[in-house]
């Protein structure tokens, strides 16, 4: 008799509703991001670094380290982007003109990115606003 309570004991405790759930999922917090926007600006990202291969075949080590894509968007207008462009190109022997047209074109579609928050007046770019300290100091 005793082990019949003794088994009702133990079958009632592997049968609680509390473990029939499984173990306790913690929630997650995500951002929702338009994909079709990302995959756009990829595309864009990779189509850059293939034409600056082709425009810099030979002499790699005057590339430009980085066209962003954001810091062109935040101009006013295309002559301004385009200034940019053909700054960031000026070491370059070959004829950048189609580039720097084709690359405008693919601009027109794009939207900068939101969070993305331009480099802080003193130049660092080591933290980002959410990561500085003082921002983020409790009261």
């Amino acid at each position: 008799m005793a082990a019949q309570r003794l088994g009702k004991r133990v079958l009632s405790k592997l049968q609680s509703p509390s473990r029939a759930r499984g173990p306790k999922r913690h929630a997650r917090v995500t951002v929702k991001y338009d994909r079709r926007e990302l995959q756009r600006r990829l595309d864009v990202e990779k189509w850059i670094d293939g034409r600056l291969e082709e425009l810099y075949r030979g002499r790699e080590a005057d590339m430009p380290d980085e066209v962003n894509i954001d810091e062109l968007l935040e101009l006013e207008s295309e002559d301004d982007r385009s200034r940019k462009i053909q700054g960031l190109l000026k070491s370059c022997r070959n004829p950048t003109e189609d580039f720097v047209q084709e690359l405008l074109g693919k601009l027109r579609g794009l939207h900068k990115q939101p969070g993305v928050h331009p480099p802080s007046p003193s130049g660092d770019r080591s933290l980002s606003p959410f990561q500085d300290p003082a921002r983020t100091a409790p009261p």
